[in-house]
């Protein structure tokens, strides 16, 4: 079996071409945004057929795919840690690989998984050990008490929160209206990413909550800094969605600076990488936690393979109610249940998008500014200077409940 060509599908999430696709309430889940999902098939000689997701950046890395399929073309897609080598090999002189390379090569690299199971007849974690369990814990996001009570009215006994203004407060909130039934998480992803300070400020004021963990709370690439937040209180901390590849994840592992790791399901560097970052994790007692805020559903399956056949898989975050087309886009949907999702059986991934459905939402803009002019994030007065760290003036209040 050899590879023909790769075809790319770019859609703009959310946008509303049709009528029927418009947002119902109101409240969330629509993007009018910037917000865009990059698929990808890889075809054969023998007419099978693999599909990936790409994330990081997908309007450029829709690019880096058609540069990148000259090489592929003509090689048998079972070999895929040779093929993964290949596409390594050939970026690294463009300099350290970033989300745009990481991007790329996941999308392939799932594709070719997808590729090899329909080929044997199996499903991905059949290939990748077997399972160790049948179904996949998830979490969802609530920034305010209406949607934590939904999520959970829905089952799911996990919740992210978004924490770049006003931290304390919102998990007091949640932590009273859920109760101690449910798990709290909270995301300090900047922009404004926090200093050293003023994150072991903060989660030290967050220990009492008990939270499940404490996502990103400096910018990603202050490495020595979790050293410090770690010595400051005994919480949870999670990072690594913004890395690609095991030597991107290496240094939070290896010097056991986070208690959870998240690469980013679309821009890791594929199922390939994914497999020896967890393994990586399991030698250190690090739980796996892959992110998918940002990505679409055939990233999702790919997750619940993987997740399905290592140890220590903790839970999933999953966007089920992000969009009202999310659903529409692929093929099948997975089975939610529970506050869990059923690891699918058929061969390979297991899913497919529907191309036309994907072809009527084309791509707007793929860059936007982080936050909104009236939000909270920044200090009073400073949102136009945009800035990637800010100490938090105003401290009293900040880190009060």
């Amino acid at each position: 079996m050899k590879i023909t060509g790769i075809r790319t599908f770019l859609m703009h999430v959310g946008q509303p071409v049709d009528e029927a696709f418009k947002p119902s309430g109101g409240e969330r889940g629509y993007f009018g945004g910037t917000r865009n999902w990059l698929f990808l098939k890889i075809e054969t000689d023998e007419g099978i057929t693999g599909i990936g997701e790409c994330s990081g950046w997908p309007r450029v890395i829709e690019t880096a795919i058609k540069d990148i399929t000259p090489l592929l073309v003509g090689e048998d897609p079972t070999h895929i840690e040779k093929l993964w080598q290949k596409m390594m090999i050939a970026m690294m002189g463009h300099g350290m690989l970033g989300t745009v390379g990481g991007g790329a090569m996941t999308g392939i690299d799932m594709a070719l998984w997808d590729i090899k199971g329909k080929a044997l007849g199996v499903p991905v974690w059949n290939l990748l050990g077997g399972k160790v369990r049948d179904r996949i814990p998830i979490y969802s996001h609530a920034n305010t008490v209406e949607q934590a009570l939904k999520v959970k009215s829905r089952g799911i006994k996990a919740i992210k929160c978004g924490g770049v203004s006003d931290p304390v407060r919102k998990v007091d909130k949640l932590r009273e209206a859920v109760g101690d039934d449910m798990d709290i998480a909270i995301d300090l992803h900047g922009a404004p990413w926090l200093t050293p300070a003023d994150a072991c400020r903060l989660v030290r004021k967050l220990e009492p909550y008990e939270l499940m963990w404490v996502e990103d709370p400096i910018a990603p690439e202050n490495v020595d800094g979790y050293r410090r937040i770690r010595d400051a209180a005994h919480i949870p901390l999670a990072a690594g969605e913004r890395s690609a590849t095991i030597f991107g994840e290496r240094e939070l592992i290896e010097k056991e600076l986070v208690d959870i790791i998240q690469p980013d399901t679309g821009r890791a560097g594929g199922i390939t990488q994914m497999k020896k970052i967890a393994a990586m994790a399991e030698a250190h007692h690090i739980q796996f936690a892959p992110h998918s805020g940002s990505l679409g559903p055939v990233a999702e399956y790919a997750a619940l393979h993987l997740m399905a056949a290592i140890p220590n898989a903790l839970i999933l975050e999953r966007l089920d109610d992000d969009w009202e087309g999310r659903k529409s886009v692929i093929l099948p949907n997975p089975v939610q249940e529970d506050g869990s999702i059923a690891v699918p059986d058929a061969p390979g991934l297991g899913c497919d998008i529907d191309e036309d459905f994907v072809a009527r939402f084309p791509s707007l803009g793929n860059v936007s500014n982080q936050v909104a002019k009236d939000s909270t994030a920044y200090a009073p007065g400073t949102w136009g200077e945009h800035l990637y760290v800010q100490t938090r003036v105003s401290r009293r209040q900040y880190f009060s409940k």
